[in-house]
């Protein structure tokens, strides 16, 4: 994330990267105005944007397996890609790494992301196990990776809530916080 949300990847109704020219044409071209064009990049682009049905994963693989959905299916394989060019960029910034994770809904409940962002990295040593995989969903915490890659690839799941209530209950009692 940059200076606002926008930056990054692409998410459920934002935009994430995108090429600045976009702007200069969703102006002169479409004639909208700066706020409509900030409406459509936050709250009208990205997964829903793409497929023209749901910002929802979960609805999005559905579609795309049970109706061969052209549109979530882009949705699915731009969203994909642009974890792997992330990845990609930040393992060359870290000079490598041991792990990369999967959490929060996606990270954790949608298999068929994982094997789509993960498949063909040998070139940074991670190997993909399908059948880890495709048992890692629903809250389970695990290693997806084959025994012998160098980058290991794991789901752990999140629970912000419990983050949450620990912090404000050390606002409220004047604890030092971990940031």
């Amino acid at each position: 994330m940059g200076m606002t949300p926008l930056e990054g990847l692409v998410m459920g109704t934002r935009a994430g990267d995108i090429d600045p020219g976009v702007l200069n044409y969703l102006a002169h071209k479409e004639g909208l105005t700066t706020d409509e064009i900030d409406a459509m990049l936050n709250k009208q682009s990205g997964l829903l944007g793409i497929s023209g049905l749901t910002n929802d994963m979960r609805d999005l693989v559905a579609e795309a397996v049970e109706n061969d959905d052209r549109r979530a299916k882009l949705a699915i394989e731009m969203f994909a890609y642009r974890i792997k060019k992330y990845i990609g960029a930040y393992l060359n910034m870290l000079n490598g790494a041991t792990a990369i994770v999967f959490t929060g809904g996606i990270g954790e409940n949608a298999a068929l992301i994982r094997h789509k962002v993960c498949s063909d990295m040998q070139w940074c040593g991670l190997s993909l196990d399908e059948t880890a995989n495709n048992t890692l969903i629903g809250g389970k915490e695990g290693k997806f990776s084959t025994e012998d890659s160098r980058l290991e690839a794991w789901v752990i799941p999140t629970n912000e809530e419990l983050l949450i209530a620990r912090d404000t209950y050390r606002c409220v009692e004047n604890e030092p916080t971990i940031m």
